[in-house]
């Protein structure tokens, strides 16, 4: 660790160490016996900014409150906040609420933990418990948007050109309790999935939260349950694409990639994405179809799924035993509607095979278009889809590339036709309407729109039309420091222009030390990832799937409206979602578009 202390202080992205400016001297510090990689317990970094013990002083005793979910409270700042001890959630059968409570003090608390109590309507029907999670909300360290506030796109090499904050966003189900030093704030979000065959009505609990066996406060909550029923996850129309990489976890665990160990280190995590209502299996299918683009820091490079070999007699061999052991262990967690493979037009055109006569890993140099390209791709090609069709996988799978350009595309195409005309492809990228009609998942940027009519025949030909954002926008985004509600606010939007979803590259493309520093040399803080290690899961991630949920009433009110003729109720959800607007950003905050519209929705 203390290396990593070293390396920031020279002005280079440390992870697990923080420096901050005090007096003109740029000092460096890390964690008290901080192990790397940590799983269970952990240490935040120090916070850059110091408590003020002035506005401290009038804080006595500690103080417990409900707040909002859509503000980041600061660690060092006594919240601005009017002391709330009953909250209302409301939300359909099936559907997960969320609510954050917020605990202030002047006194170190030696073990803050809370207790969520038994929920009953006024019939006596009650909530279970297993309903209910939540956890500690944690600091991660986090930057902030380019100077131009144009995005957060490109390199990042020295840290201190930006500000160094110590953000909310980690949600620790793994800690029963903790201590709190004087003059600090600390979160708490709790979770209600509520039950798809609970009875409609209000239930009316209790989470109390204490300093060991100390009453600090007992909150009151009521829930109440809407009669609509909210789908299972894993029955969702809504599409979501969140990229998985199983390398990162395999790096951070520290266990063999695709041993047993490493299956068992990703299966907490990636069923809390089937949860999320994931859709699509990321599979890589030949070495480093991103380049270094995730790797240069970490080492977590996507290597390839499927092992390609020049035998000595010139002809090629493919082994699938890897890319069969990845699809079926995320088939088993429940993500089994789509698989992606990347990409035959990586972004740097170098091609890794071994080569049989030479006993040697060798790389090749070619471009869609080449002769030597449509060579090897042809008989790649040509194997995967056997292999595929005794798999019973054929069907489900596309040959999947990223933000190339149209001409490109072109002779991509021809090649993947020639080798089995069937095989579906997938694009995120820019709209071009030359070859939208040879794409069956097409996403593309946010800010651009398909044609009414594209957008219409797609959905007649259930083909995923759907769009992303990426580093490159300021406003809406996931990065930590994003504003929690934008998180949600992005599938609203997708709803409104009729599009089936949303996705963003990085579910798990941790940098070094994820739990600690979410700091990266390319791209502002929480662009590689919305998790943590241990299944944690965060803020925006909650939020994403508070979107989700939202996109997923829209599908169903417009469809039962549509069978019973109600253009009223048509007209309304229209009228809702008119208020998601791309130009309103950052002047209207998305908390206040995204609850009037949730609210509005539950009405309907």
């Amino acid at each position: 660790m203390k290396l990593f202390a070293t390396f920031i202080c020279a002005g280079l992205l440390a992870v697990g160490s923080v420096c901050a400016q005090q007096q003109g001297v740029t000092q460096c510090g890390t964690p008290t016996g901080q192990v790397p990689y940590p799983l269970q317990s952990y240490q935040e970094l120090p916070d850059p900014s110091a408590p003020s013990p002035e506005k401290w002083a009038a804080v006595k005793q500690p103080s417990v409150s409900w707040v909002t979910t859509d503000v980041r409270y600061a660690k060092h700042e006594v919240p601005a906040v009017k002391t709330q001890n009953t909250i209302s959630l409301e939300g359909w059968r099936g559907e997960k609420l969320h609510a954050q409570a917020v605990v202030w003090t002047g006194v170190d608390l030696a073990k803050l933990n809370y207790t969520i109590g038994s929920f009953k309507n006024a019939k006596g029907d009650v909530l279970p418990a297993s309903a209910f999670g939540g956890g500690f909300v944690r600091y991660v360290m986090t930057d902030e948007l380019n100077k131009d506030g144009r995005g957060a796109c490109g390199l990042r090499p020295d840290h201190t050109i930006y500000d160094s904050l110590l953000v909310a966003d980690p949600i620790d189900h793994l800690l029963a309790d903790m201590p709190m030093k004087a003059m600090s704030t600390q979160a708490i979000w709790v979770n209600c999935q509520v039950p798809q065959l609970a009875v409609p009505g209000v239930y009316k609990g209790t989470v109390t939260v204490k300093d060991g066996d100390k009453v600090l406060s007992t909150l009151n909550m009521n829930i109440k349950v809407l009669h609509r029923v909210l789908p299972s996850p894993s029955e969702w129309a809504y599409h979501l694409d969140l990229w998985q990489n199983p390398y990162a976890v395999a790096r951070y665990y520290q266990v063999p990639v695709w041993s047993q160990e490493h299956l068992d280190a990703m299966r907490p995590m990636m069923k809390l994405l089937a949860n999320a209502g994931q859709k699509i299996i990321t599979a890589t299918i030949m070495h480093k179809p991103w380049n270094a683009q995730t790797g240069s820091e970490t080492g977590d490079y996507f290597e390839t799924m499927v092992t390609w070999m020049k035998k000595a007699d010139g002809t090629w061999a493919f082994d699938y035993t890897v890319f069969d052991k990845w699809v079926e262990f995320m088939m088993s967690v429940g993500i089994d509607k789509q698989i992606n493979c990347y990409s035959m037009v990586p972004w740097r055109l170098s091609f890794q095979y071994y080569d049989q006569a030479t006993n040697t890993l060798k790389e090749v140099q070619t471009a869609p278009g080449d002769a030597v390209y449509a060579e090897m791709w042809g008989a790649m090609l040509t194997s995967f889809s056997k292999h595929l069709r005794e798999k019973g996988w054929f069907d489900i799978c596309t040959i999947a590339m990223d933000e190339r350009p149209m001409d490109v595309m072109q002779k991509t195409l021809a090649v993947i036709r020639k080798a089995d005309p069937a095989f579906k492809v997938s694009l995120a990228g820019n709209f071009h309407k030359e070859i939208e009609s040879e794409l069956y998942d097409y996403c593309i940027s946010i800010g651009q729109s398909f044609p009414d009519d594209v957008r219409a025949r797609r959905a007649a030909e259930k083909k995923p039309t759907t769009y992303y954002t990426s580093c490159a926008e300021a406003f809406p985004n996931t990065f930590i420091f994003s504003a929690p509600a934008e998180a949600a606010w992005m599938s609203y939007y997708s709803a409104k222009d009729h599009l089936d979803g949303y996705l963003r590259w990085a579910y798990n493309s941790w940098p070094r030390e994820p739990l600690l520093d979410s700091r990266y040399s390319a791209w502002a803080g929480g662009d590689t990832y919305l998790v943590y290690p241990g299944a944690r899961s965060s803020i925006r991630f909650e939020k994403l799937i508070e979107g989700a949920q939202a996109h997923e009433k829209v599908t169903i009110l417009r469809r039962e409206f549509q069978e019973k003729g109600n253009k009223a109720g048509l007209k309304k959800i229209e009228k809702i979602l008119s208020a998601f607007n791309l130009k309103d950003f950052p002047q209207v905050p998305a908390e206040k578009t995204v609850n009037k519209a949730c609210k509005a929705l539950n009405a309907l």
